[in-house]
């Protein structure tokens, strides 16, 4: 059964091989690349680790006998202080369907509620279908905001949004 980790520095080494396996995988989930980070130094790596789970984020890994599985990243929106973010969710194709993908989502929301955000937002691609319905059962719905994707000009990325309190 996997468990969750908070991000930390003794977790380095797995966490750049959750990060690498999510962006090889599903490439055209993340705004970045496996081409980029793959080229990352260690110290880049703990400098991720210290902003990914620092002051006004979190990071946890999803990790099934001491292997990296899953991944999540949450951070509060720098110009609307009661609105958190999701990130860098994914979950290793070995694991999924097994409710890691809910207890990383349900992680990140526990965090948020502590921290009295309002909202929790997200983005995902337009190709990515599968992920659309996970969130859905999550509990967001579509806000209507739409933006091309970076990375690739043939696909969009739609925001999505779950309401934790009124505020």
């Amino acid at each position: 059964m996997p468990t969750l980790e908070p991000l930390s520095p003794h977790l380095i080494e797995e966490f750049k091989i959750v990060r690498l396996r999510a962006l090889k995988d599903t490439p055209t989930a993340f705004g970045s690349t496996y081409a980029k980070e793959s080229a990352f130094s260690d110290s880049d790596w703990l400098k991720r680790a210290d902003t990914w789970n620092g002051p006004g984020g979190v990071c946890y890994l999803g990790m099934d006998e001491g292997a990296p599985c899953g991944i999540i990243a949450g951070y509060f929106d720098k110009n609307v202080p009661q609105r958190a973010w999701v990130a860098s969710m994914w979950v290793a194709p070995t694991h999924r369907r097994t409710g890691l993908g809910t207890m990383l989502m349900d992680a990140v929301k526990v965090w948020a509620n502590n921290l009295e955000a309002a909202e929790l937002r997200l983005m995902v691609t337009s190709n990515n279908s599968a992920a659309m319905r996970f969130y859905e059962r999550c509990g967001y719905t579509f806000t209507g905001t739409t933006g091309p994707y970076q990375n690739d000009p043939a696909l969009y990325e739609y925001e999505m949004v779950q309401h934790l309190r009124s505020g």
